[in-house]
């Protein structure tokens, strides 16, 4: 039945893409980044933040570290800069994940 509505629509089911294995060059550019949002974050749960950052392997542990960037942001300044330094790094990891976990902060 979806088989034919979908025929009939002219959707075409596009395949899932597969994120890309991260090579250890592309896991160090996305910690600059990471670490960028943060970078006028000086406290102490700032610095265990970058040692997090430095620590994480893959482009997933990365991600994962981005709530406790936007806390970081949000308390140092407010939330609407904390979700659009955390948007802006989006981009940084397309490809690199599930496109279903690049959700925007709103």
């Amino acid at each position: 039945m979806i088989a034919a509505l979908v025929r009939w629509l002219g959707v075409a089911k596009q395949p899932r893409q597969k994120p890309r294995t991260a090579r250890l060059k592309d896991v160090m550019a996305m910690r600059q980044q990471l670490t960028r949002t943060i970078e006028d974050c000086m406290s102490v749960p700032a610095h265990r933040l970058r040692l997090q950052i430095e620590r994480a392997r893959t482009p997933q542990d990365l991600w994962m570290l981005r709530n406790d960037a936007f806390q970081l942001i949000a308390q140092r300044h407010d939330q609407r800069t904390a979700a659009q330094r955390i948007n802006a790094l989006v981009q940084c990891f397309e490809g690199w994940l599930d496109p279903k976990q690049l959700a925007r902060v709103r």
